[in-house]
C-alpha cells in the first residue's frame, strides 16, 4: 500500500479522490481543516491544520511515497496576502515536507486560471506562459505555486517528481460551489448573460478530474517518467456554450432561464467600481461583480487535451450529457436543488 497524503481531502475533489484511494486499498492520510469522522472511521488517519500551519504540513508529508497537494485558497475576492499565504507559502511548506521526508511523488492541483490572459482561450494548450497580471489574488498566487512545484522536480527516478493538473470547473454531484452558486443568483435575478452569449467554456466532471489525478501519479511511478515537470489542462474535452448550459440546467430544474444581458465593457466597468468600493468601505463579503468574474462569464476557456492524452493516458469516462443527467435526477431526488 503506498502511504499517500492528500491536502484538502475533506473538500469535493479532495474527498472523491480519497474515497477511490481507499477503495484501492490505499493508505491515505488528510490534511484539512475540517473535520471527517466518516473518514477516521474508514481508516483515513486525518490531521487537522490548515496551509498556514508550515510545521503541520511539512510534518504530514513524513513517511509518504505521494502526495496530492488538492487543497488552497480559492475565490474571486480577498487580500492577496491570504492568498499568498495559503497558496504560494502552503505549497512551499508542502515541498519543503516532500524534500525533507523523501516523497517520491507530488501531484498539484493547479488551475486553468493560472494562464489568465485577459483574451479568449479557445483550444489554449500548456505552451501559454503563466500570469503576471491578473485583477484576481486566486490566479496570481496560484501561477507562483505551479512555477515553483514543477521547478522542483527531478529527473529519473531519484528525488522528487512533480505534476501540475489543471481541471476546470469542476462538477458533479456533491459540488458545493458551482451549480449552488449558479442557482442562487439565478432565482435572485442577480444572474446575467455577459457578452453576446456565444461564448464556449470547457468544464470536467469531478470523476474525471479524479481519474486525472490518479493517471499522473502512475505516470510519475513508471508508466511515463516524461510527464514530470510538466502541466496539464483537465477538462471534459466538450466546450460548452456557457450560457445554453446554464439554462438547460435551470430548465431541467423547472426555473426560468436566464435572459437578461450585460455587455462586457459594462460588467468590467462596473466589476472595478464594485472593487473599489469593497477596498474602501466597510463592506462584508465578496462584491456582487468583479472584473474577472466580467471576464470569465464572457470569453472563451477551452482547452486542448492533447498533451494530457499523450502523456497520461487520460481519456473522459464521464460525459457532459451524463454528467447533467445525473445530477438534475440528484438535485430533485433531494429535493434541494442545490442549495445549501
Amino acid at each position: 500500500m503506498t502511504p499517500t497524503l492528500v491536502t484538502g481531502g475533506t473538500g469535493f475533489l479532495g474527498r472523491r479522490l480519497v474515497e477511490r484511494l481507499l477503495a484501492a486499498g490505499r493508505s491515505v492520510t488528510v490534511l484539512a481543516r475540517a473535520p471527517a469522522p466518516d473518514l477516521e472511521a474508514r481508516g483515513v488517519r486525518l490531521i487537522r491544520a490548515s496551509l498556514d500551519d508550515a510545521a503541520a504540513v511539512r510534518a504530514a508529508c513524513a513517511g509518504m511515497e505521494t502526495v496530492f497537494h488538492v487543497a488552497a485558497k480559492v475565490g474571486v475576492w480577498g487580500r492577496h496576502e491570504d492568498f499568498f499565504r495559503a497558496n504560494v507559502l502552503g505549497t512551499r511548506a508542502v515541498l519543503d515536507g516532500c524534500r525533507v521526508h523523501g516523497v517520491k511523488r507530488l501531484i498539484y492541483t493547479s488551475t486553468p486560471s493560472v494562464v489568465y490572459n485577459g483574451r479568449d482561450l479557445a483550444g489554449a494548450d500548456e505552451s501559454l506562459p503563466l500570469t503576471t497580471r491578473c485583477p484576481a489574488a486566486y490566479p496570481l498566487t496560484k501561477a507562483i505555486a505551479e512555477r515553483e512545484v514543477l521547478a522542483a522536480s527531478t529527473l529519473g527516478h531519484e528525488g522528487l517528481q512533480t505534476v501540475a493538473l489543471r481541471p476546470h470547473l469542476i462538477w458533479g454531484v456533491g459540488d458545493p460551489h458551482l451549480v449552488p452558486r449558479i442557482l442562487a443568483r439565478a432565482r435572485a435575478g442577480r444572474l446575467r448573460i455577459i457578452g453576446d452569449g456565444k461564448n464556449r467554456v470547457d468544464m470536467v466532471h469531478v470523476e474525471n478530474a479524479v481519474d486525472a489525478h490518479l493517471a499522473a501519479e502512475a505516470a510519475l511511478a513508471g508508466v511515463n517518467p516524461a510527464a514530470a515537470g510538466r502541466p496539464y489542462f483537465i477538462t471534459n474535452g466538450e466546450p460548452v456554450f456557457l450560457w445554453d448550459w446554464i439554462n438547460s440546467l435551470l430548465a431541467a430544474l423547472g426555473e426560468p432561464p436566464v435572459t437578461k444581458r450585460l455587455p462586457l465593457a459594462t460588467a468590467m466597468a462596473l466589476g472595478g467600481a464594485c472593487e473599489l468600493a469593497w477596498r474602501i468601505l466597510p463592506l462584508r463579503g465578496e462584491p456582487p461583480l468583479t472584473r474577472f468574474v466580467a471576464a470569465e462569464l464572457a470569453k472563451d476557456h477551452w482547452f486542448s487535451l492533447a498533451a494530457v492524452r499523450r502523456d497520461l493516458g487520460y481519456v473522459p469516462r464521464v460525459s457532459m450529457a451524463e454528467g447533467l443527467a445525473e445530477l438534475v435526477t440528484h438535485l430533485k431526488g433531494t429535493g434541494r436543488t442545490g442549495l445549501t
